[in-house]
């Protein structure tokens, strides 16, 4: 069977003009319900949805402060966490005090024997004083400690313990020399947040039994 297309080719144009054209016209219906039906969506959601969002929460609010403001003392409880939330740092920003004594013996000379002793962690600063068999002693002290440095744990790097020595006193005994040495110390070498390792020159000769005493 044979068949022929006896519409003229412009017929075939509209047609096709026409099909395109309602497809388009129903794309766009659909495309526009879509739209509207979205909007009405998100219009519900913030009108009412978050509205009754927010009403809860204001309720919650108004509950909750309603109890805080019922409890006895909610002033002094809450400034009572306050301070107890602040020990921690506090306590990790106390200096390690008795690092001093070990420090002290490592540095001292064994001819040197100390009394007194003082130290401001204020102001990061130290005084020793005691006697020597010598001044030349006395200076040694005073040399071992601008040459003593430390280094932290986990740390390559050593740096000095303490600066701004100065021999404040001297004098001479029947039996030696007296000092007064004043000095400032990094304040790292006590902070319990470290683990610190001194370097003392061995010209230091210190002995540890020897470092506490009264004058000679």
């Amino acid at each position: 069977m044979v068949q022929f297309n006896l519409l003229p080719n412009v017929k075939l144009e509209y047609v096709k003009t026409q099909r395109t054209k309602r497809m388009l016209t129903l794309t766009s219906v659909v495309v526009s319900i879509a739209g509207l039906v979205l909007l009405a969506l998100s219009f519900m959601t913030v009108d009412v949805v978050q509205k009754k969002s927010l009403h809860d929460l204001n309720n919650d609010i108004t509950r909750y402060s309603t109890q805080l403001k019922s409890v006895k003392d909610l002033d002094k409880i809450l400034t009572v966490q306050n301070q107890l939330s602040t020990l921690t740092g506090l306590h990790d920003q106390k200096p390690v005090t008795s690092r001093l004594f070990s420090y002290i013996s490592q540095m001292t000379p064994a001819n040197a024997s100390l009394s007194q002793l003082s130290i401001d962690f204020s102001a990061n600063t130290l005084t020793v004083g005691g006697s020597a068999p010598t001044l030349d002693a006395v200076s040694t002290y005073t040399d071992t400690l601008k040459a003593t440095r430390y280094k932290a744990s986990g740390s390559t790097n050593s740096t000095h313990a303490f600066s701004n020595v100065v021999l404040s006193s001297f004098g001479r005994t029947d039996s030696g020399a007296t000092f007064i040495i004043t000095t400032t110390f990094d304040p790292a070498i006590f902070n319990t947040a470290n683990n610190i390792t001194l370097t003392v020159p061995q010209s230091a000769n210190a002995s540890q039994s020897s470092v506490f005493g009264g004058s000679n």
